[in-house]
């Protein structure tokens, strides 16, 4: 399986030790919140000049406070740091709070206003000239207004709306989500934007789901953890919507939690339900904090390292 964490720590110097890690462990992916160090597009360069092949992607950047020439020009400038492949930008457009209360912009047309940014920023990356007069976002590339993209970047939205998905399928490089449960990612999600790439002529699109996971032999015990630490996500109509299209109620509810059996089972599941990628949230439970990440991720790591074919190495 290709297994990604989610990534984040206090200081660069934490990041790039951590992404050093999960490298070594066989994690094919880090995924990085638009918080992480206030901005996670630099510590992210800096920890993929000290790692071979470990993808570091967003999870997710707003497209609203930037330009999507800005934007690309931003990512176009962390690949080319990094020095080789693997930087994905994940975008989205974040909620409806976020955008009106915080950066005080309208938040009235949000599939209109993902549609323009994703059409604009993709062709940037993929070093054309952009000559774009939207509705919400314009932008003339021409004239040395881009960076060189030295290295190929990726562009997965955060997609959960019929429109989005549609968009992410014809536009972008798959969609990256969060709190989709796996009966939401086989029944709503894949279908959907593997329709709209087919119809586009675009290569198959990567699903990367987004799940809390914690080994434990409670389970009970570990979806009250995901309620103490996900639980707001529950508040949020874009996460409610996909949540209950899963058949999930809550966080806790589409978590997946129970032991090694049972965890393999589930991670299994999503797989078989389309997601090409699984990206997880490590939740401790029970009173050993530290023995409960550890019992987890050493799961995820027999499941993300390669098997040794037989008779390999006699």
């Amino acid at each position: 399986m290709r297994i990604g964490l989610t990534g984040g720590a206090a200081t660069p110097d934490k990041i790039i030790e951590q992404a050093k890690r999960a490298e070594a462990d066989g994690f094919a992916s880090l995924w990085y919140a638009s918080i992480v160090t206030g901005d996670p597009l630099a510590p992210m360069a800096a920890a993929g000049r000290e790692t071979m092949a470990i993808e570091l992607g967003t999870a997710v950047l707003q497209t609203y406070p930037c330009h999507p020439l800005l934007q690309a020009n931003r990512a176009a400038s962390a690949a080319a740091t990094m020095g080789r492949p693997g930087l994905t930008i994940g975008i989205g457009p974040s909620h409806e709070p976020m955008v009106r209360d915080v950066y005080g912009m309208s938040y009235d047309r949000p599939g209109r206003s993902t549609e323009e940014y994703i059409r604009i920023l993709t062709a940037l990356l993929r070093g054309e000239d952009v000559d774009f007069q939207g509705e919400d976002w314009s932008a003339r590339s021409a004239g040395g207004r881009m960076a060189p993209v030295a290295e190929p970047v990726p562009v997965l939205l955060s997609a959960l709306s019929p429109r989005l998905l549609r968009v992410a399928g014809q536009y972008a490089d798959g969609t990256i989500l969060w709190m989709a449960p796996v009966r939401a990612v086989a029944e709503h999600i894949a279908p959907r934007i593997h329709a709209a790439a087919s119809a586009a002529g675009r290569p198959a699109p990567r699903i990367v789901a987004g799940l809390p996971v914690a080994v434990h032999d409670d389970a009970a015990e570990a979806r009250e953890a995901v309620a103490a630490t996900a639980g707001a996500y529950a508040g949020m109509p874009n996460y409610r919507r996909v949540m209950d299209l899963g058949g999930a109620s809550s966080p806790a509810e589409a978590a997946i939690v129970g032991d090694e059996a049972s965890v393999r089972g589930q991670l299994r599941s999503l797989i078989d339900a389309g997601a090409t990628d699984i990206w997880v949230n490590i939740v401790a439970a029970g009173p050993d904090r530290a023995a409960s990440r550890r019992r987890t991720r050493d799961l995820l790591r027999e499941l993300a390292t390669p098997p040794v074919p037989e008779g390999a190495g006699t």
